[in-house]
């Protein structure tokens, strides 16, 4: 070997040397900064999100497992039956005065207030089109809105039917 191929070598092992140690460097660095990043999700919000999602995030186990989703599906139905609206009264007035009224008073979102001017139209539909845009909703051609069942999913189709019934009765 000549004399200038050991310095080319001793010049290049220094250079490799020198970048295997700034390497190391890097990584060093690079742990010591991901250490100091806080964790993405906190343990509470994890246990909050779990505590969410488990009833519809249920894993099916076999019979055992749709026997407890078909009982809780049957509590879910028992607790939504018991739960009616303003005690279960066909007073169209009360329901009117706590629900109806909130829009049909003032013409809010185009609620078609308690006069002819407004209601005649719509009374030649027949008193079953009321029926059927007061429980299913109702998106008017002139963009008023009207929420199923009135905004509150818990009154009886009974109780509707009352209520427009004694809004029919009280237009001016």
């Amino acid at each position: 070997m000549r004399n200038y191929d050991l310095e080319f070598l001793k010049h290049f092992s220094m250079v490799l040397g020198f970048l295997i140690l700034v390497t190391l460097g890097l990584i060093a660095a690079a742990f010591h900064l991901h250490g100091l990043i806080p964790p993405e999700v906190s343990p509470v919000a994890v246990k909050q999100t779990q505590a969410r999602i488990a009833p519809t995030g249920a894993v099916y186990a076999g019979s055992t497992g749709a026997a407890a989703q078909a009982a809780a599906a049957a509590a879910a139905l028992a607790a939504a039956a018991s739960q009616t609206a303003y005690g279960g009264t066909t007073d169209g007035a009360v329901i009117y005065q706590n629900l109806c009224g909130a829009c049909h008073t003032n013409g809010v979102g185009k609620a078609p207030t308690l006069d002819h001017s407004h209601w005649d139209a719509r009374i030649a539909q027949g008193k079953d089109t009321l029926y059927k845009h007061a429980i299913e909703g109702f998106t008017g051609p002139d963009g008023g809105v009207m929420p199923p069942k009135g905004g509150n999913p818990a009154l009886t189709e009974e109780q509707v039917h009352a209520t427009v019934d004694w809004m029919l009765g009280n237009l001016k």
